[in-house]
């Protein structure tokens, strides 16, 4: 492989980072309550998502909390945590998959919610469940050419629309077993958001610097996870079998160009699933229980996944600790981070 491949970070650190939960917890239970016409009259049955998922719960803002809020909330407390002042953050990037309208950017939103300078570049990067990481990569980019001191990366998700969408369409009487396997990924996400304020290592010595990874494309396979605020329509099988090829592939070239990620002391990868998280941590011989799991509870949320995960893990992360972030999304893409902790 040759190109931008692999990457690597002279300055840039994770400062701080933030996860908010939402409030409402809903239970696959609940879930199988809701569509319990379907399953009946497609001869499928209940508890389907936490046997085959391994998904218990997830979460949703209420009905009066726009997802953006979500994003404030997480990017003050992140603020707040690196103890540096809004007016210090010279670019803010909004990650997230959710939106409630194609413009503005939901980033100027957030920008104005937050309380940033004009001075603070701010938009959006839509990358599916990779983006908070391709944040963080652009803004370690500006960090180390001296542009900016500091940046907020955000992400904030609203499953709950999609969802209420999809319990209507898979209990209509015209509904196949067909459409429900399609759709099935879509009762697997999960609303919350996520921050991360980045920043010079040198100005934060405590701070947990970004080491470099590397990244692969595999866009042939476009077609084969494709959501938008009516569902989400996921080939699970093509996903996964070409997702980790796409994994292994990444590992394999960081492993041919200097990166050893064979005993880090932490996995934190992008969750999704039982079936998922298993194959990967098998098919890259991972150290099981490396590797945090929060889909049982948070369920898929997209690029604040991710995020939300390394914000439980800092509370048992030790300075000197390895950590490799480990995103794959939709389209497909996938990156691996080295963070030094």
């Amino acid at each position: 492989m040759v190109g931008n491949a692999t990457f690597r970070h002279d300055n840039a650190a994770i400062v701080s980072v933030s996860a908010v939960e939402a409030p409402v917890v809903m239970s696959s239970e609940q879930f199988d309550e809701r569509l319990a016409p379907s399953l009946k009259r497609l001869h499928l049955s209940k508890r389907l998502l936490e046997r085959v998922a391994g998904v218990s719960e997830r979460r949703w803002w209420p009905e009066d909390v726009d997802f953006e809020e979500g994003a404030i909330k997480a990017g003050k407390d992140a603020i707040a945590k690196a103890g540096i002042e809004p007016h210090q953050i010279g670019l803010m990037i909004n990650t997230s998959v959710s939106r409630r309208n194609l413009e503005p950017s939901v980033a100027v939103r957030i920008h104005h919610g937050v309380g940033l300078p004009s001075s603070a570049i701010n938009f959006d990067v839509a990358n599916a469940c990779l983006g908070f990481v391709n944040g963080m990569t652009l803004a370690a980019n500006m960090i180390d050419s001296g542009q900016i001191d500091y940046a907020l990366i955000v992400a904030s998700e609203d499953s709950r629309p999609t969802q209420e969408l999809t319990f209507s369409r898979l209990n209509s009487e015209t509904s196949t077993r067909e459409d429900y396997l399609r759709e099935f990924a879509t009762l697997t996400l999960g609303s919350g958001a996520a921050a991360a304020v980045i920043g010079r290592h040198d100005l934060h010595p405590d701070s947990h610097r970004i080491v470099g990874g590397v990244s692969r494309a595999g866009t042939e396979f476009h077609e084969l996870c494709v959501g938008g605020p009516d569902g989400m329509f996921t080939d699970t099988k093509g996903l996964l079998d070409n997702g980790l090829k796409l994994v292994v592939d990444a590992w394999t070239e960081a492993q041919e160009s200097g990166w050893n990620w064979r005993d880090m002391d932490r996995y934190v990868t992008h969750q999704v699933s039982n079936s998922y998280t298993n194959a990967i941590i098998k098919a890259v011989d991972l150290v099981r229980n490396r590797v945090p799991i929060t889909f049982p509870k948070w369920g898929n949320v997209g690029p604040a996944s991710l995020p939300m995960t390394l914000a439980q893990e800092s509370a048992t992360l030790k300075k000197g600790d390895r950590v490799l972030c480990m995103g794959v999304g939709s389209g497909l893409n996938t990156t691996m981070m080295e963070l030094a902790w």
